[in-house]
């Protein structure tokens, strides 16, 4: 029997997770695990959060359906502390722009997409992005391989029956495989 905690390194979020739904991680149409996807460069300190402005020219080319991978150096902090106490954020008036924008998937290094040591914070975000259909994949890590913009990703939850989250496989493909069938 193989025990572990659905949230832990890299995984995602379903909307149960924060009882924006009923949805558990199992009820998601498999083709939403794979997307385009912008790899956007963000320079973050401790604690700062994350917003639409820091996207750059990036903002302009995110459209409806596309995932939005947000590589900020954070995992290099994964063995310390301030890897889960000081971790920047998503503001929230970027959360409510990307639910605007439709898109399908947001990913991020940090352990959350907002601060775990605050708890209304932490609910705010995730009910913005969760109930606006937006998939969350937190704690990816080896971003700083990923060379290009645009990537097709793929990421691949375990199939937790009632699950409101789970570890995941997320592979982001710089040249992938054309008229392979």
């Amino acid at each position: 029997m193989l025990h572990l905690y659905s949230h832990a390194g890299t995984h995602m979020d379903a909307p149960f997770h924060f009882e924006v739904n009923e949805q558990t991680i199992d009820q998601f149409e498999v083709g939403r695990f794979v997307c385009d996807a912008w790899v956007i460069p963000v320079e973050m300190q401790a604690r700062q959060k994350i917003r639409l402005e820091d996207l750059g020219e990036y903002a302009d080319s995110i459209d409806a359906g596309d995932g939005v991978i947000l590589k900020t150096g954070w995992s290099a902090y994964v063995h310390e502390r301030k890897y889960r106490e000081e971790l920047p954020g998503i503001h929230e008036s970027l959360a409510h722009w990307l639910v605007g924008k439709n898109i399908n998937l947001l990913g991020v290094e940090t352990p959350s997409v907002a601060d775990v040591m605050d708890l209304q914070e932490v609910t705010k975000i995730h009910e913005i992005l969760l109930g606006g259909d937006i998939i969350i994949v937190e704690g990816l890590t080896n971003l700083e391989s990923v060379s290009k913009e645009k990537v097709k990703l793929i990421a691949l939850p375990l199939k937790i029956e009632g699950g409101d989250g789970a570890p995941a496989r997320v592979i982001a493909m710089e040249n992938p495989l054309v008229g392979v069938n």
